[in-house]
C-alpha cells in the first residue's frame, strides 16, 4: 500500500481548470495517477478518484459511508437543515434500505414506461409553442420545462408553484460567487415550501406519490391505487412492520431529493445530449433515420457528457486503499464519474461520441446500492425528448457560434446555461 504524505492547504491540487476544460483536465489527472489530494468544491481538502475501475469499486464499497457523521472535516457537500438532509444521499444501510424500499416501486421500468405517451404529448406541446418562431433557447423552453412538469406531476406539486424550482435548484447547484447569500435563501425557501406542501396534502391528499408517502409516514394503509395506463406511477410501498416507516425529516428530505434530482439531472442530460448531436451531425442524421437506436444512444450520451460530474461525497469508516493510495478514515472521497466514463481503458476512443457503441457499464447513474432511483425515468424522458425534437425539426442547428456555448461553472455537475437553436 502506498503511504500518503501529510498535506496542508498549500499542498492541495487546484482543480479549478476543470471548470473550463473538464475532460482534458481529467485525462491529465488519470494519466498522472488514480487518486489526487485536491481542494474540493468549497476549497476544503478531498481525495479525487479518476480511473474507471477504482471509481466503480468505490461506488459499491460499504467502507465508504455517505453518512456525514463519519466525516472528520474536509468537504461535506451541501449545507442543508436536518429536515432536508435526512435523505438517501446521506444514508447507509439499514436506513438507506428502508427508505429506498418505501419509494422504489414508483420508479420501476414497467411503471415508468406507462409515462412514455404522456411525456411525448408534453414534448410535442412544448415544441408546438416554439415551432413558428424558428428559433428558441432549448434549455429555457424545452429541456427545462419537460422534466419539471413530469416530476411535479408525479409528486403532486401544483402548477402555480413550479416556476420557483428552477431558480432554487440553480442557486444551490451553481451558486453565484458574487451572491453567496442566494444559496442560503434558496434552501430556506425550499424548506418552507416543502413544509407547507406536506401540511396541505395531509389535509387534502391527492392521487400522487407525495400523498402516498405521507400515508406511509403517518402509518396508514398502502397508498393510492395504481394509476395504470393514464400515466401514473402507482403507490409507494406500505409499511409492513412498525419500524418500516418514514420519520418526518425523512419524508421532507425525500420529497426534496425526488424533486431536486428528478428535475436537475434530466434537464442537463437532455441539453448535453442535444449539444452532442449538434456537434456530430453524422450521428444526428443516423438517429433521425433510425429512431429505434435512440435507447442505446441515450446510454452513450450519458457516458460521453453526463450531467453528474462527481458522485455524492463519501467518508471512509476506516483507512482504505484506493488505487494503491491510503486514504485515512473520515476524510472526503470524491468519485469522478465524468473522468471514469472517459477512461480509455474501459471505453476505447472514449473522447469520441459513438451512438452505436455499447456504452453499458457507464457510471453516470451510479453503481451498487446507491444506483440512481430515477434512472429509468431519466432515460425515458431523454429518449422521448430527443426523438420528438429531431423528428420535428430536420434543420435543427446551433443559433450561436460554437465557441459561445457556455456551461455552468461548477465541479459537481455538467450542464448548459443556455442552448440557442434554430431550424
Amino acid at each position: 500500500m502506498q503511504k500518503t504524505a501529510e498535506t496542508g492547504p498549500d499542498d492541495l491540487i487546484d482543480v479549478t481548470h476543470l471548470l473550463d476544460d473538464p475532460y482534458a483536465g481529467y485525462a491529465a489527472l488519470r494519466e498522472a495517477g488514480p487518486v489526487h489530494r485536491i481542494a474540493g468544491p468549497d476549497g476544503q481538502p478531498a481525495w479525487l478518484v479518476t480511473r474507471y475501475e477504482d471509481v466503480r469499486r468505490c461506488l459499491s464499497d460499504p467502507r465508504l459511508s455517505l453518512d456525514k457523521r463519519h466525516a472528520h472535516g474536509g468537504y461535506r457537500g451541501f449545507s442543508l437543515p436536518p429536515a432536508l438532509d435526512a435523505n438517501l444521499l446521506n444514508m447507509d444501510p439499514p436506513d438507506h434500505t428502508r427508505v429506498r424500499r418505501l419509494v422504489a416501486k414508483a420508479f420501476t421500468p414497467a411503471r415508468v414506461e406507462k409515462l412514455r405517451a404522456p411525456v411525448r404529448r408534453l414534448a410535442d406541446s412544448l415544441l408546438d409553442a416554439v415551432e413558428g418562431a424558428g428559433r428558441t433557447d432549448l434549455m429555457e423552453s424545452y429541456a427545462g420545462p419537460l422534466p419539471i412538469v413530469v416530476i411535479c406531476d408525479l409528486l403532486g406539486v401544483p402548477e402555480r408553484d413550479r416556476p420557483d424550482f428552477r431558480a432554487w435548484t440553480d442557486a444551490l447547484i451553481a451558486p453565484d460567487p458574487a451572491r453567496p447569500e442566494e444559496a442560503k435563501q434558496a434552501v430556506g425557501a425550499m424548506m418552507r415550501y416543502y413544509t407547507r406542501l406536506i401540511a396541505a396534502k395531509r389535509t387534502a391528499p391527492g392521487d400522487d406519490l407525495l400523498s402516498d408517502l405521507i400515508m406511509v409516514r403517518d402509518g396508514g394503509a398502502e397508498g393510492g391505487a395504481d394509476r395504470g395506463a393514464d400515466g401514473g406511477t402507482g403507490p409507494a410501498a406500505a409499511p409492513d412492520a412498525a419500524g418500516d416507516r418514514l420519520t418526518e425529516d425523512e419524508l421532507t428530505s425525500l420529497a426534496f431529493l425526488l424533486l431536486f434530482a428528478g428535475y436537475e439531472n434530466t434537464v442537463h442530460l437532455i441539453g448535453n445530449s442535444v449539444l452532442a448531436l449538434l456537434d456530430h451531425p453524422e450521428r444526428l442524421a443516423a438517429l433521425r433515420a433510425n429512431p429505434a437506436e435512440l435507447s442505446g444512444a441515450v446510454e452513450e450520451f450519458a457516458r460521453y457528457d453526463g450531467p453528474v460530474a462527481l458522485a455524492i461525497r463519501r467518508f471512509p469508516v476506516e483507512d482504505v486503499e484506493i488505487g494503491g493510495v491510503r486514504v485515512p478514515a473520515g476524510e472526503t472521497v470524491l468519485l469522478s464519474l465524468a473522468s471514469a466514463d472517459r477512461d480509455p481503458h474501459r471505453f476505447p476512443a472514449a473522447d469520441t461520441l459513438g451512438t452505436d457503441r455499447d456504452a453499458g457499464g457507464h457510471l453516470q447513474f451510479g453503481h451498487g446500492i446507491h444506483y440512481c432511483l430515477g434512472a429509468a425515468l431519466g432515460r425515458m424522458e431523454t429518449e422521448t425528448a430527443i426523438d420528438a425534437l429531431i423528428s420535428r425539426f430536420p434543420g435543427l442547428r446551433l443559433d450561436i457560434a460554437r465557441a459561445d456555448v457556455r456551461h455552468r461553472r461548477t465541479l459537481r455537475a455538467r450542464g448548459l446555461i443556455s442552448l440557442p437553436v434554430a431550424w
